[in-house]
């Protein structure tokens, strides 16, 4: 007796992808990053912005309470580094145990350390970060942003 083979339905169904089908969908989502990757990068870069104005914000309410206790700023020799460890001078004497900053002081979204001077070029004292760069002046998120930009 010969037998005949039965077909296996769920073989007809295993059917792999055309190369064709696979390059449409690599254009496809080609495409959509092309369009979605440029403002995902905007947003990176203001949510940077954002961020320093955040520390910056801090830094200024962090040096008032200081200036509260201890009656002056800190000299731009001593710097924000009198907010996390009482500075040497005999003549700060309500210096608040634990300091005046949670977390100690916050670098920049580019990982510089926050600028600090007394007395300031832009009032009476300025904090501020160099931006992207790390060098004076320039532009956009390579522009100095300091406490005279903040709100």
């Amino acid at each position: 007796m010969h037998r005949t083979e039965i077909p296996n339905p769920t073989r007809r169904l295993q059917r792999g992808f055309t190369l064709i089908e696979i390059m449409v969908v690599v254009i496809i989502i080609g495409i959509l990053a092309a369009i979605v990757a440029p403002n995902v990068m905007g947003r990176v870069d203001q949510a940077q912005i954002t961020r320093v104005h955040s520390d910056i914000s801090a830094l200024d309410s962090a040096l008032k309470f200081y200036r509260l206790d201890n009656f002056t700023y800190p000299t731009s020799e001593q710097g924000l580094e009198a907010l996390t460890t009482k500075p040497a001078d005999p003549n700060i004497r309500n210096w608040k145990p634990g300091g005046y900053l949670d977390r100690g002081a916050p670098k920049d979204p580019w990982g510089n350390p926050y600028l600090y001077l007394n007395p300031g070029n832009h009032g009476e004292i300025d904090i501020y970060t160099l931006g992207r760069d790390g060098r004076p002046g320039g532009e956009e998120l390579d522009a100095d942003i300091g406490n005279w930009d903040v709100e």
